[in-house]
């Protein structure tokens, strides 16, 4: 009998693992912002939790958590240990999933692709070259030539060292014929903008959420996006290709991953309610207002294969700038 009831033991297991899928979700769902509240990450998962959770069940909740620290990898690593039953996710960004990783795999232990599943990119943006209102740069061209011919002269800031602003500044000094410049960490988008305005700092590479209300205020300048397209909310702005950087392109992004195990049925019940709230046109308002691009629809499979991609071409970005952080 005791034979015959351990043999009886898989089968009840899948049958309960069945059952918990097929009632997904009871309880309430966890999306943790590796980030302070009231970041563009955060506001993105916040319309995402409220516009998702019709799309799952008629009594959904989606709630979200910030577990902010390291540039995001405090909150990557705590859901990486959390139970893979999706009742916690990850709105996870560039920083946490695809830099941290890449420039400070020393004190970031967690592959990206491997050690999470992969559910929906959410969207994404591009990070601005931007200047104080009263630089006499009018163009990145200027700028780019200037502080080549002054090598150690001028400072930069972005929000973290290893952070996406670091690496795609550090790509650029290299693109453009490698630029000496001081590089020049704050804790966060606010205060690098605030640093800028005090003309604490010569320039800086930060994402579109953190620059824009600057911008729009007349407070600093943007010289050039890091995306091959001009962004439509600053036309006016050329892109790092136009200004003789050819082929440059690095973006900033918002993915959804859950603990690694995530079972395919949830995986892509989840995947379905992203693009289902992403095909709302109000909310692709609301994200853009804050910075995030709405992404083309997706799935766990490209998802992974994104992430993947991201994850090569910034540890290819670091391999050729010699950054060398946290080792």
């Amino acid at each position: 009998m005791r034979r015959r009831h351990l043999l009886a033991l898989p089968s009840l297991t899948l049958g309960h693992r069945a059952r918990a899928q097929a009632g997904y979700p009871d309880r309430p769902i966890s999306v943790i912002v590796p980030f302070l509240a009231g970041g563009s990450t955060d506001i993105a998962a916040r319309i995402m939790a409220e516009r998702m959770a019709p799309h799952l069940a008629p009594n959904a909740r989606m709630v979200v958590e910030n577990r902010a620290g390291a540039g995001g990898s405090v909150g990557t690593e705590w859901v990486r240990h959390r139970p893979a039953d999706g009742y916690t996710l990850l709105l996870g960004s560039a920083s946490a999933l695809g830099t941290n990783p890449a420039a400070l795999p020393q004190t970031t232990p967690y592959d990206p692709v491997e050690d999470f599943s992969s559910i929906a990119v959410v969207g994404g943006g591009p990070i601005v070259l931007i200047v104080p209102q009263a630089s006499r740069w009018r163009s990145a061209r200027q700028l780019l030539d200037e502080v080549k011919a002054n090598p150690g002269k001028y400072t930069w800031a972005t929000s973290g060292a290893g952070g996406i602003g670091h690496l795609t500044g550090e790509y650029m000094k290299l693109m453009a014929g490698g630029l000496q410049a001081e590089h020049v960490p704050y804790r966060g988008g606010s205060a690098v903008m605030e640093a800028l305005a005090k003309g604490e700092v010569d320039y800086s590479l930060e994402v579109l959420a953190s620059t824009a209300p600057h911008m729009r205020d007349g407070i600093s300048r943007g010289l050039a996006v890091s995306s091959l397209a001009r962004h439509p909310l600053f036309p006016e702005v050329p892109t790092l290709d136009e200004t003789g950087l050819k082929g440059f392109e690095v973006i900033t992004w918002n993915a959804l991953v859950a603990p690694k195990g995530l079972a395919p049925e949830i995986a892509n019940t989840l995947s379905r309610a992203v693009r289902a709230a992403l095909a709302d046109a109000g909310v692709g308002q609301r994200m853009a207002n804050a910075g995030v691009d709405p992404a083309e629809p997706s799935t766990p499979e490209s998802t992974r294969a994104f992430l993947a991609r991201e994850r090569d071409k910034f540890r290819d970005i670091v391999q050729r700038t010699g950054i060398r952080l946290g080792r």
